[in-house]
């Protein structure tokens, strides 16, 4: 699928980190964005957890390190696009501003290489329990994380069995019928957000479920997350999107690839 040690790509696509808590996969997230190159980087919403980190301090050195290669790529010329979520809606007090070269938008219109032209928004506004419902959101999100914490000792489990990483709670949540109904109305209420916006379509996060489609003539797109599924967007250079899931067999290749590349061109110095 991909031949070089880094691919190059135009924009890549990023949302629900949630840097702060013990679900974060920050070290895949870290492998990821070393194995990718873009001109654009879009953070739609949710990097850093804020709800979760007002209930306890929780902040290893992985998480750091995302951080900073993030504010790196900004420095490097990068442009970073930051579009706060309701984990982080801290933020949305500064949109408009930048932080060591990082834009923050409440939203922003993404060109893409062919000519479409895409809404680019986090999604919460277009959740009903977040925007009329909030305690019941703050309390669906304390029972996610235990359930991300069951998660995370099943995934060591099965990386000292040897076995790829798998999501009990992605699993779960797509099993449930009232979930798979929440997010077909999430879905068609981001689409119409986007035709009345008259634009081709929209990319977003916020429901951690990583999907391209077509709805009613409107290209929907989530970007998913890197919590349950490690998964971004990136728009090729001729304005393709795609779904990049970064399963651990493909982080230990490109790791490989970067070494071995290391180690050619000190053979050939």
């Amino acid at each position: 699928m991909f031949s070089s040690d880094t691919v190059r790509c135009r924009t890549i696509f990023i949302s629900d980190v949630h840097l702060g808590t013990r679900g974060c996969q920050a070290e895949r997230l870290l492998s990821f964005i070393k194995a990718f190159e873009a001109d654009t980087i879009y953070l739609v919403g949710d990097i850093v957890d804020c709800w979760a980190l007002k209930r306890g301090w929780f902040w290893p050195q992985s998480h750091n390190d995302v951080v900073q290669k993030l504010l790196r790529q900004a420095r490097k010329g990068v442009r970073v696009i930051y579009i706060p979520g309701n984990h982080d809606e801290a933020f949305r007090d500064y949109c408009g501003t930048h932080f060591g070269g990082v834009e923050v938008k409440t939203d922003d219109i993404h060109t893409a290489a062919d000519g479409k032209r895409y809404l680019v928004t986090h999604g919460d506004a277009f959740d009903g329990v977040v925007r009329y419902a909030k305690w019941l959101a703050v309390l669906g999100d304390w029972s996610y994380n235990m359930l991300i914490r069951v998660n995370t000792v099943l995934a060591r489990v099965r990386q000292r069995l040897g076995l790829q990483y798998w999501s009990l709670s992605a699993y779960l949540k797509f099993k449930v019928k009232n979930a798979v109904q929440f997010i077909d109305n999430y879905e068609t209420t981001v689409a119409d957000e986007a035709r009345r916006r008259a634009v081709d379509g929209v990319i977003c996060g916020h429901i951690h479920h990583a999907e391209i489609r077509e709805i009613e003539g409107i290209t929907y797109v989530n970007d998913g997350d890197w919590v349950e599924s490690c998964t971004a967007v990136i728009e090729r250079q001729d304005g393709r999107l795609e779904i990049i899931r970064w399963s651990d067999a493909l982080a230990e290749a490109f790791a490989e690839k970067r070494a071995a590349g290391e180690r050619s061109r000190i053979r050939a110095a």
